[in-house]
């Protein structure tokens, strides 16, 4: 699968919302494809680290709607169905490291390695900031990546995290008191 943010490729301004309503599932699910599958990806790799699992966790949250397309019935929170997908497959990812590395008795996963595209694009400070990040637990870097990559209010996290507002709250927090210290650290 190849992405592209040209928004005249695409045909969609950028950060436009989908209009999408009831129709056949190739034209709703290219168009979805289209507006937010890259911004789909780079969220994904923020929560696992690599750009083939994060491809292949965003593939999977495609196909899963595309499975289920008759059933939906509110075609307006299908991108919050995405992002919830992809939180979702990104935790599978997690789970599955996990049982690898304590089956084959292997030290703890090791900090992702950011694809080179981004590592060019990104100064010094910035790949010190996404270590840091990898760091957290994740559940924090749930948070911090749907607050402050995808924009999202409070409550939309808590939806699509299915927690409440407060802990959305208080994992933020945490999370940015973690990094604040690991980042004084570093320095």
């Amino acid at each position: 699968m190849r992405f592209s943010d040209d928004p005249i490729s695409t045909g969609v301004a950028p950060g436009a919302k989908s209009g999408l309503g009831p129709g056949s599932a190739e034209d709703g699910i290219d168009r979805l494809y289209r507006e937010h599958g890259l911004g789909l990806v780079r969220f994904a790799l923020m929560l696992t680290g690599d750009q083939q699992t994060a491809e292949d966790v965003v593939q999977d949250a495609f196909l899963g709607l595309h499975r289920n397309w008759d059933q939906v019935r509110d075609h307006a929170s299908l991108l919050a169905y995405l992002r919830t997908a992809v939180v979702n497959g990104a935790r599978a990812v997690h789970r599955g490291r996990g049982r690898v590395n304590s089956r084959l008795h292997l030290v703890p996963r090791e900090l992702p390695v950011w694809s080179a595209e981004a590592a060019a694009i990104d100064g010094e400070d910035r790949r010190e900031l996404l270590t840091a990040v990898a760091r957290l637990p994740e559940h924090q870097r749930e948070v911090l990546a749907l607050r402050f990559f995808l924009d999202l209010p409070e409550a939309e996290i808590a939806q699509i995290l299915r927690i409440s507002r407060g802990t959305v709250s208080s994992r933020t927090a945490r999370a940015l008191s973690a990094l604040s210290r690991q980042l004084k650290e570093h320095k």
